[in-house]
């Protein structure tokens, strides 16, 4: 596992530090043993867990930008909880409406003792921060058009919407790019996986 990650982290341009290894292995192993009890993710081998969603996460290392970040829709905390570990200097607001997905972030967050975190147990509608974000990010939250209309009031001045996609249609984008001034697409490269990855980044 551990050569399978310093590879993946290699092949995605990333310092593979003995701390960021030895916590994402932490972050599977306790991943796969809270899923046979809590059923937080479809993916069942550690392996899978460690490509499809550690070094998923980790594609959009580069695209992240400001100090004050928020994961819309975090479930495990993907890709929230990961890029935190991998950038203390950014602090992570991770949102979710799922008290048992919350519960397994927080005790990965106690046993990590991660510091750059928040957890915000809420439906993205409603909630109304004290201040707005820098980057707004989801990974299979919705579609592109529900991710902006949900979203962009947690938008700072300036920051951008980021969302994570497998598949992504003509007819997703169109229905975007009309309420958007800014849409960028970038092709995302996951080691290991050869289906296609994409983030979109849309900014007012």
């Amino acid at each position: 596992m551990n050569d399978l990650l310093q590879a993946g982290l290699e092949n995605l341009d990333l310092d593979a530090t003995p701390s960021l290894c030895s916590a994402c292995l932490t972050y599977v192993e306790l991943l796969n043993k809270w899923n046979k009890t809590y059923n937080l993710t479809a993916i069942k081998q550690p392996e899978e867990m460690l490509t499809r969603h550690v070094l998923d996460s980790l594609s959009v290392y580069p695209y992240i930008k400001g100090n004050y970040c928020i994961d819309v829709g975090t479930g495990a905390g993907l890709p929230g909880l990961i890029l935190a570990i991998a950038q203390p200097a950014r602090h992570w607001v991770l949102l979710d409406s799922n008290q048992k997905k919350l519960r397994f972030i927080q005790h990965v967050k106690a046993k990590l003792n991660i510091k750059n975190v928040d957890i915000v147990h809420a439906r993205v509608e409603s909630f109304q921060p004290d201040d707005t974000y820098d980057s707004v990010i989801c990974r299979a939250y919705t579609s592109l058009h529900d991710f902006y209309l949900s979203c962009r009031h947690l938008v700072k001045v300036g920051g951008e919407l980021l969302a994570m996609k497998a598949e992504l249609s003509e007819e997703e984008l169109s229905a975007v790019k009309s309420l958007v001034n800014s849409v960028v697409i970038k092709k995302l490269t996951v080691p290991n996986i050869e289906a296609t990855r994409s983030l979109v980044i849309m900014s007012d």
